[in-house]
């Protein structure tokens, strides 16, 4: 059997675990405060399916037409076009074959009908508890929530490096602020249907039922309206309205199930005509800065261009404008971004981003590669962690050499790597990406680091935001970088299992380094965040790793933008969290949305080249940092010694005051160690009773 192509595999199948997990679910949010027993009993349904036959459902269960179960042969469109060819003949035979039970009165999955949907149910193949894909199955389709509408073609990009540098944006200061005037002086040309409140199933495919058509219809040949359309994996549009021949104005969706963060956008136009010059209005912006504010350009991709001339995604875009709008919702001000292009072709299909997509597609597809690669399966094992909230698998590659003997395998120390945790900060896969092509490779010095060091990764970490197109949370409505102290396993999957893994690791091993990858919205350069140490013995140690990061990424990486402060508002986060487990050199790498201001790449945005050389980078500044030969890890400490001594000069002369610091001054108490922009430190000096008052 093909327990990956199971089209209807609901939470709400589960017998007692399910009802558990919602009781648990929908009371911590306060939606449910009902009493165990008023949720629906599954032997109590499967006693009304027998007494009523499916094809005499009607009424609050829904009509015969709702109830027919969806084949696999209408499912495989879902299917991504990295499918080899006897994972396409698999899934055509099994369709032919079998039906999967879609009746939502039943709690199991086991029950299989024939063509005819005769009532003789059948069992199926027990099952493993977490299906895993393979070079000869199909992949697991993405799975959405049941409220949400999702087209059935397959969006592909392909990767592309621009042959020049793309620089920011210069501001003429003369760029049209248009004022923004809604559907009220405008036409709607695309809108989506609003979700529910809160999460509670899902299915592959998402809504059951016919696609609507969204866009408006086109009234002939001469009708210049653009077709919108964000109802793909990762998109995310909300509205748009045209409110002049060749001018938009676009609403994004919040995240799923609240009210909040509308910062990632992804979709897609059709009936565009070349060298008109087009202007795109977001009129819902929540962040007062913004990198587009500094020379920030959207990104934007022809598909007539990626199939003649094999070009891809690439900065565009004139008089980009980021402000505060006129108008807001009595709460909260709104912010606007506007630009204008000019498409390349007539009739072209193009898609406009925040930044390269990589979704839970791609992702997969890579892991299918690495799966079907003989050798790299030797040495990169890939599990299941968890299942999210959707039933979308979390991933957990454990990366390391065949030791040869057991004593040499409980030596090597652990690095842990995750991403994506925030879904639209896809930066972070795409460091991850090269990170991977690197530890994966031949490269004399990968061998070298996974003959030293057992690697657990997880690439992405909050795979449901990222199908849906959410900025930041998951399908809980929350951040999950605020999450890792939970104990809320049921709400909350995929970072307690992150955690619990790593308490695992840590009992039977020294995890040397952990690092989450995140993206920037305000900042340019890729710089850390770590935790300040209180232990004298290892006074400074936390800053080295960054500081040598710095220098085998000079024109990429800023040191002068890391920062070691833990705030109280960040103890959930997981750099604070693995600290606190005992994980001295804790970090979230913070990528930009825009690019450089350093050295030869100074003002041009970052290509995912330039993003997947951080990956590698990673590599060799670990290599560096456990160098047996300690001489770079020493001249490394003495300069962040000289550059703080410096900084503590500088701060005590502004006071006005004079400081001898000849003698033991690494005694002197710091309450916070804080990265400028034009500093190396900025510190506060405290009290002497020689602690740190931030912890």
């Amino acid at each position: 059997m093909f327990p990956a192509l199971d089209t209807e595999l609901k939470q709400e199948t589960l017998a007692d675990p399910y009802e558990d997990f919602m009781y648990h679910h929908l009371q911590y949010y306060g939606y449910f405060k009902g009493q165990r027993g008023s949720l629906p009993n599954s032997a109590t349904q499967q006693h009304l399916w027998k007494k009523t036959p499916r094809h005499q459902l009607h009424g609050s269960f829904g009509e015969r037409e709702n109830l027919i179960p969806d084949t696999l042969q209408r499912e495989k469109l879902l299917w991504p076009t990295c499918l080899p060819s006897a994972g396409r003949a698999q899934i055509e035979s099994v369709s032919r074959g079998s039906l999967m039970l879609s009746s939502p009165l039943l709690r199991t999955r086991q029950l299989i009908y024939n063509e005819l949907d005769d009532v003789n149910p059948r069992l199926q193949e027990p099952r493993e508890l977490f299906p895993f894909f393979s070079g000869k199955g199909p992949l697991q389709a993405p799975r959405w929530p049941i409220e949400c509408e999702v087209i059935k073609e397959s969006i592909r990009h392909i990767e592309w490096v621009p042959p020049q540098p793309e620089y920011f944006y210069q501001s003429t200061g003369n760029e049209e602020v248009p004022e923004i005037v809604g559907e009220e002086k405008g036409t709607v040309v695309y809108q989506l249907e609003s979700e529910g409140s809160y999460f509670t199933s899902s299915r592959v495919g998402g809504k059951r039922g016919m696609i609507k058509e969204l866009a408006v219809p086109l009234q002939g040949p001469e009708d210049h309206t653009l077709l919108f359309e964000s109802r793909f994996e990762s998109g995310n549009l909300q509205k748009a309205v045209r409110v002049g021949t060749y001018e938009y104005e676009l609403t994004l969706r919040t995240d799923l199930y609240t009210n909040k963060h509308t910062q990632w956008f992804y979709f897609r136009v059709q009936n565009t005509r070349k060298d008109t010059t087009y202007r795109f209005t977001i009129v819902n912006l929540l962040k007062p800065k913004s990198l587009y504010a500094a020379g920030m350009k959207p990104l934007m991709y022809s598909q007539l261009d990626a199939s003649t001339h094999s070009i891809g995604w690439r900065r565009e875009g004139s008089e980009i404008k980021y402000y505060k709008s006129n108008a807001d919702d009595g709460q909260q001000p709104f912010y606007c971004l506007t630009w204008t292009v000019q498409f390349p072709h007539d009739q072209d299909t193009c898609f406009f981003a925040h930044f390269y997509p990589y979704t839970y597609t791609d992702l997969q597809c890579y892991l299918l590669s690495v799966a079907n690669n003989p050798t790299q399966s030797q040495f990169c094992k890939l599990r299941t962690l968890c299942r999210s909230l959707a039933g979308n698998t979390v991933y957990l590659l454990t990366i390391t050499n065949p030791s040869r003997s057991p004593q040499e395998a409980a030596a090597k120390k652990a690095v842990v790597l995750s991403a994506r945790v925030h879904p639209g900060e896809s930066n972070g896969s795409w460091i991850m990406n090269g990170f991977l092509d690197f530890i994966l490779s031949d490269s004399p010095d990968a061998q070298l680091l996974r003959d030293v060091f057992v690697f657990k990764v997880v690439p992405m970490l909050n795979p449901d935001g990222v199908i849906v197109g959410n900025y930041r949370c998951s399908l809980a409505g929350r951040d999950l970088n605020r999450r890792y102290k939970t104990v809320l396993k049921e709400s909350f999957p995929c970072v307690w299992y992150t955690r619990n893994m790593i308490q695992r690791l840590l009992e039977e091993r020294e995890v040397l380094l952990y690092c989450d990858f995140h993206g920037h919205s305000r900042k340019n350069n890729i710089f850390l965040y770590g935790c300040n140490n209180n232990n004298r013995k290892y006074w400074l140690h936390e800053r080295v790793f960054p500081l040598m990061l710095s220098k085998n990424a000079p024109d990429k990486f800023s040191f002068h933008s890391c920062n070691f402060k833990v705030q109280k508002c960040k103890e959930g986060t997981g750099r604070v969290v693995m600290w606190r487990m005992g994980i001295l050199n804790s970090y979230t790498m913070e990528s930009t949305f825009g690019g450089s201001t350093l050295g030869s790449k100074r003002d041009t945005h970052f290509t995912i080249e330039d993003l997947k050389s951080l990956g590698y980078h990673v590599c060799d500044t670990l290599l560096d940092f456990c160098d047996p030969d300690q001489a770079k890890f020493t001249q490394c400490l003495a300069e962040l010694k000289e550059l703080l001594q410096q900084e503590i000069h500088k701060k005590f002369n502004q006071l006005g005051q004079d400081i001898d610091l000849e003698g033991n001054w690494s005694d002197i108490s710091l309450s916070d160690i804080e990265s400028r922009q034009r500093e190396i430190f900025h510190l506060l000096v405290c009290s002497s009773d020689g602690r740190d008052s931030h912890g």
